[in-house]
């Protein structure tokens, strides 16, 4: 039995954020030289039995074998299948294919005038231990309390902190403080962004939606609730975490605040040594927007757990709804006194998704009404990559999935076919590159997080029309991010092959602990594929976010069996 499976087992705009960070953070040499890439390049994690099975070779070669780790006895051969011109990497990449071996165990890939791969185990659990690292990462990312983690031997903890937040001063004027504690830290540092909590929770309830039995198997320890309730899912227990928090954003004329924050980005210290006040932000009609549809989310899902308590998300959400309906235009908030990340970006998107959460919680003739009429003047558009600043994907799948009478089927219909035409074409990237990426050679701030993301679109075209390569392109997202890449490293920190060692993590570099904080995944190579590097100070592409986290957590989820 896997030790994290219950028993029995069948039981954006970036450039915001960017400008802000480049002034209070600029990038210092980097501490250590890179370390060469390894020629075998593959997950190094392992796979399903019926996974397809690929590795990129960067080094000229005809064949190679697959060995047990054991013992190093031969258990698979065969001929290298072909070799491409890598465009992104500037690499010709010899592809070995050893999708047949089906027999679990652990094993490393030899390639004769190369070597040998790092180990990586076959099995239908391979999973199971980088999704509880990676789930139980946001534990460790909570505000307001302590936390602790063993973790391969070394214990991560810190005190609980930011128990003051927050001040009203600069959003109302009031010198007042109102509880809002809670929430998880956003990123490498410890401030709370409503907008950024948008897409991470969404894709969270969404991985809970489509792959809730599977999660339950995986037992995620966390410690007891403050306020137990017989039953309640350890994953859906650490999303309230983040709902308590965002039900004390909301103003009492039912906009919600922006952010809780410091003006400015602190240092390298644990939370608990942050005493710097924290402020609300005032409001924004983005996170108002984002607020509606992750309360509305949040109703529907905690209800069979605690009714009462999803009928106050409900309140919450149906109170910001009408508060944005009779403020209809885009309204930024005003963060002129803070230099810490904006997440500014238009509303757009945002009110789509919660016109389409609202009217699945209630059955609202006016949301769906709302929803329909914003999705036509998008032209019912389907977004092959998304993120904070486009939510709209979100709002789709929860109307092409709903079981609600009134739709427009038509519409549903329209959606469904761009739905499809987005994951043929991720799926055609994928085919197209060198290490399987299926974003190609799109790279960006947070592009791990969007590598993981497509994992949401190619796994809801699945169940739309079911295809074996709409599921083989979403498994590569995870081969990707763990090894399948230019630098032949796992982009999750304690997880896989030579692991980020120096990750953009307040916490990380302030513990005095050699080894990061588990679990994470990193930004990844930006703006080109090999502009990775391991360094703290590079927030770039090294530090981590909760949106990218809870993408990978998604794809890992849709990996259990």
């Amino acid at each position: 039995m896997h030790p994290f499976y219950r028993k029995p087992w069948t039981a954006l705009t970036v450039g915001g954020i960017l400008a802000t960070r480049l002034a209070a953070e600029p990038l210092e040499a980097q501490a250590n030289p890179p370390t060469a890439a390894p020629d075998i390049r593959m997950n190094t994690v392992g796979f399903l039995p019926a996974q397809e099975k690929h590795a990129a070779i960067a080094r000229g070669c005809t064949n190679f074998t697959v060995v047990r780790a054991s013992d190093g006895a031969v258990v698979f051969s065969n001929t290298i299948s072909s070799s491409m011109v890598n465009a992104d990497t500037e690499e010709t990449l010899w592809q070995a294919d050893f999708s047949a071996l089906q027999a679990p165990g652990k094993f490393q890939l030899e390639v004769p005038g190369v070597g040998r791969s790092a180990e990586f185990t076959i099995s239908p659990l391979v999973y199971a231990e980088p999704f509880y690292a990676v789930e139980r990462a946001f534990y460790l990312w909570r505000c307001g309390t302590a936390v602790r983690e063993t973790w391969q031997g070394q214990t991560f903890a810190h005190a609980a902190c930011h128990t003051n937040d927050a001040w009203l001063d600069l959003a109302t004027g009031q010198h007042t403080r109102v509880a809002s504690t809670r929430g998880w830290h956003d990123a490498g540092d410890f401030n709370k962004y409503v907008v950024n909590a948008g897409v991470t929770v969404g894709v969270l309830f969404r991985a809970w939606e489509d792959f809730g039995g599977a999660i339950q198997k995986v037992a995620m320890e966390l410690p007891a609730m403050a306020e137990p309730t017989p039953g309640w899912p350890d994953f859906l227990a650490e999303i309230k975490w983040e709902t308590d928090w965002l039900l004390t954003m909301q103003a009492p004329d039912g906009s919600v605040y922006h952010k809780v924050s410091t003006q400015s980005f602190g240092g390298f210290i644990l939370p608990e040594t942050e005493l710097t006040p924290r402020y609300f932000v005032p409001w924004s009609s983005a996170a108002t927007a984002n607020f509606v549809a992750m309360l509305a989310q949040a109703a529907r899902e905690f209800r069979p757990y605690t009714p009462a308590y999803a009928d106050q998300c409900l309140a919450a959400a149906s109170k910001s709804y009408a508060f944005l309906t009779t403020h209809p235009e885009n309204h930024r908030a005003d963060q002129s006194a803070f230099h810490t990340g904006a997440y500014e970006v238009n509303d757009r998107s945002a009110r789509l998704w919660a016109a389409a959460e609202l009217w699945e919680a209630t059955g609202r003739a006016d949301c769906l009404r709302d929803f329909e009429t914003r999705c036509r003047a998008e032209g019912a558009r389907v977004e092959a990559s998304f993120d904070y600043g486009n939510v709209g994907n979100l709002g789709a799948l929860t109307y092409l999935f709903s079981h609600r009478p009134g739709r427009d089927e038509a519409l549903a219909g329209l959606l469904r076919t761009h739905w499809l035409v987005t994951a043929d074409v991720i799926v055609q990237k994928h085919l197209a590159h060198g290490y399987g990426r299926p974003l190609g050679g799109s790279y960006s701030w947070g592009g791990n997080g969007a590598v993981a993301r497509q994992a949401v679109i190619l796994e809801a075209a699945n169940r739309l029309d079911p295809h074996p390569e709409y599921v083989a392109a979403s498994r590569a997202t995870l081969d990707y991010l763990l090894g399948r890449n230019v630098h032949g490293r796992s982009y999750v920190t304690g997880v896989g092959f030579h692991p980020p060692e120096h990750p953009h993590d307040r916490r990380s570099g302030a513990d005095n602990l050699v080894p990061p904080w588990p679990g994470y995944l990193v930004g990844g190579p930006n703006p080109g594929a090999a502009d990775w590097h391991d360094v703290q100070a590079d927030f770039r592409t090294n530090e981590i976010a909760i949106n990218w986290q809870a993408a990978l957590v998604y794809a890992l989820a849709a990996a259990l069996p």
